[in-house]
């Protein structure tokens, strides 16, 4: 059993137009780089041109933000989900 990865719609032609994806790895970074690996196209929206997670890129972690666990160090269950959301900005001025 792999935590299982919540695509939101926004990312999903990226990765095969999947809704979730189960993902091997312990924590976020790990889990990050394997999706990068078999969704290559979903790269520049995960990860920042240094490896580090993409600032406009929120990471859940059963609804707790990786930012305050250890960011790409945050520890994963293999019961865990794992949900991605895409920031969100804009508006009228």
């Amino acid at each position: 059993m792999s935590p299982v990865v919540r695509i939101p719609t926004v990312l999903r032609p990226a990765m095969g137009g999947q809704n979730e994806v189960n993902v091997p790895g312990t924590t976020i970074g790990e889990i990050l780089k394997e999706l990068t690996t078999q969704y290559p196209a979903a790269t520049g929206q995960l990860l920042s041109e240094d490896g580090t997670l993409h600032r406009f890129l929120n990471v859940y972690v059963n609804d707790d933000d990786v930012r305050y666990l250890g960011g790409l160090d945050a520890p994963v269950a293999e019961t865990d989900e794992v949900t991605l959301l895409p920031a969100v900005a804009g508006g009228a001025n």
